[in-house]
């Protein structure tokens, strides 16, 4: 994917300050320091344009980047962030709840999942969270490069298997990537995925 232009627009604490226009969003969402920021900036050949750190929990606003002036890459609030206070967990909950029933159907969400680590019961139970928004949805395994070839294709077979087990007959499984940020493995296929979600919308 050729990018022209790639700024980031608002960053929005709460919904009065949610953008309102008929761009389409791809929203990237996962647990904390699963990696968004640095896929970010990979995917966007930026360096600093998504802010990263090593400290979890640091995003708390939904924030817009506008891509090619066609459509919105939406950084949301991580979750699943142990040391915040349950206030601060119901908050980034309900600010991302807002963001969903405002923007979907019609948008699409890239739900990340740390290769090492697997699909987690929070990650499982946000995926279902989202499709019950009819959000088309691309799990993505970040942070591949840290997996020999052969642990890898372990890891993306229990991926795919926590998420395929919870779904009900007849549902069809959602597409599986593994990429790293830091080799740009698998960043071409995810552009792809998200170029024909965005054909089909």
């Amino acid at each position: 994917m050729k990018i022209d232009s790639a700024e980031f627009i608002r960053s929005a604490p709460s919904p009065p300050h949610f953008l309102k226009d008929d761009l389409p969003h791809i929203a990237f969402v996962g647990r904390s320091n699963v990696g968004k920021s640095s896929l970010l900036n990979r995917m966007l050949h930026r360096k600093k344009l998504a802010r990263t750190s090593s400290t979890p929990g640091r995003t708390r606003a939904v924030n817009y980047f506008l891509i090619n002036r066609k459509y919105y890459f939406v950084d949301l609030p991580g979750y699943g962030y142990a040391k915040a206070s349950k206030v601060d967990r119901q908050a980034w909950a309900d600010l991302v709840d807002a963001y969903c029933r405002d923007t979907f159907p019609g948008g699409q969400v890239v739900l990340l999942v740390d290769a090492k680590v697997g699909a987690t019961e929070l990650d499982v139970d946000a995926f279902h969270y989202l499709a019950s928004f009819e959000a088309a949805i691309t799990i993505v395994a970040t942070k591949s490069d840290r997996l020999s070839r052969n642990r890898l294709h372990s890891s993306l077979a229990r991926i795919r298997r926590s998420f395929v087990e919870s779904l009900e007959d007849g549902v069809e499984a959602p597409s599986l990537l593994p990429v790293s940020a830091r080799t740009g493995d698998g960043i071409g296929a995810l552009w792809n995925q998200i170029g024909r979600n965005l054909q089909a919308a």
